[in-house]
């Protein structure tokens, strides 16, 4: 045969195998179909009896093995035995253990970080004249660069595709979240109190949680919650934990049985994965009394009008969720004196991230409602002192504030 037409066949053969390649790769062939037209070619066009292949895209990883044990590549150490080879390197002395040795490593580089290494061997040299893995060295590597960077372009779109129908259910359960919170207008309205309230996660959707329930003309129930962690468990275990307490507070609840249920509900639901913590008040506008249970919340802090007594509403129990029973359960009762205001806040609001260190005194609350200003204009005055901190990136959980002010 003569030398151009012998050129000219390898030319065609190169030519008809990457547009092979290139049609499988269009029809977005799957990597394993794609893995087996690569082992096909090496195995029956190049005569190569054994090939490894290792693949860098998310930490070194093997993605193909024929011809070795599948035990071959628990012998090799990537940074150890393969990373010293800058292009492609004959290693007849190299011997694995259990008999696993090679001939040749191809490193395949891509932005001049290695992207995967070949390892070939059994080469057959029962051929006339050189074996036609020895002469299609580069051409293995090209071709092993084309699969492995479709391969990878195959995982980005997946991922993108995932992370695309991931945050649309974000989305969608940031709307039914939303939907959830009360909003200004559907909070009650009343001549004997006002309440102003505000509700700001700190990803799509929180582990935050606050209501205010009409239970009867003369009385009112409302609580905050903080679910421990933050994402889509924290605000799924919310949700069920406000479709209970909707279900259950009722004028003719007991405070402290109410409790007992919601931690049962709560361990059931969370397993022992999660807690919560909770306010939990109920005042009736006749008598001035506020019937309330503490389950190991921040204390929200009762502002009386004028006498500037500020008092820390402490008692109550343990967070739901935390033990299977609750024991000694303190309700706290306290008479609620004409223009006192309240205000409940979730953690969110007073810890806050400078750097890697966490401080609890950025915002203090208990100067910003010891005034003569209404609740809403200290709430305003509260949010205004955390809208300068946003681009600073300090806060780092889910903020609610309920207040309440008494006429």
């Amino acid at each position: 045969m003569s030398l151009s037409r012998s050129r000219r066949e390898v030319a065609n053969f190169k030519l008809n195998t990457l547009l092979e390649i290139t049609e499988a790769i269009n029809d977005n062939l799957e990597t394993s179909l794609l893995l087996e037209k690569y082992n096909t070619i090496l195995k029956s066009e190049l005569t190569i009896g054994k090939c490894m292949l290792f693949n860098n895209s998310k930490g070194w990883q093997l993605i193909s093995n024929y011809g070795f044990s599948p035990d071959a590549a628990n012998n090799i150490n990537i940074e150890n035995d393969l990373a010293s080879y800058e292009d492609i390197t004959t290693v007849p002395s190299f011997e694995g253990k259990d008999g696993n040795d090679f001939d040749i490593v191809i490193p395949v580089f891509h932005k001049e970080k290695p992207m995967a290494y070949v390892i070939i061997g059994d080469i057959d040299e029962n051929v006339q004249g050189m074996s036609p893995a020895i002469k299609h060295l580069r051409f293995i590597q090209t071709l092993t660069n084309i699969i492995l960077v479709a391969i990878e372009n195959q995982r980005l779109y997946s991922e993108s595709l995932r992370q695309e129908a991931l945050k649309k259910e974000l989305e969608l359960a940031s709307k039914m979240q939303g939907m959830l919170i009360p909003d200004e207008d559907s909070l009650p309205k009343d001549d004997d109190f006002l309440f102003s309230t505000y509700y700001l996660p700190h990803l799509q959707v929180g582990g935050d949680f606050f209501d205010i329930i009409q239970l009867s003309e003369n009385e009112i129930g409302f609580c905050i919650a903080d679910v421990s962690g933050k994402g889509i468990a924290a605000a799924l275990l919310m949700s069920n934990f406000q479709a209970s307490l909707r279900a259950l507070f009722t004028k003719e609840s007991n405070l402290e049985e109410l409790v007992i249920k919601l931690n049962d509900i709560v361990n059931r639901n969370a397993k022992g994965e999660k807690f919560l913590t909770m306010f939990l008040g109920r005042y009736n506008k006749v008598s001035r009394n506020l019937e309330y249970i503490n389950s190991a919340h921040l204390p929200p802090l009762l502002y009386h009008h004028p006498s500037k007594e500020m008092n820390m509403l402490e008692s109550g129990c343990i967070g739901m969720g935390m033990l299977d029973e609750l024991y000694n359960i303190q309700v706290g009762n306290i008479h609620v004196k004409e223009g006192s205001k309240i205000i409940c806040f979730t953690d969110g609001l007073t810890e806050l991230k400078f750097g890697g260190e966490i401080r609890d005194d950025f915002i203090n609350v208990n100067q910003a409602i010891s005034n003569n200003k209404s609740i809403d204009e200290n709430i305003k005055s509260i949010i205004s002192q955390l809208n300068n901190t946003k681009d600073k990136e300090l806060i780092f959980d889910d903020i609610t504030i309920v207040g309440i002010q008494f006429m």
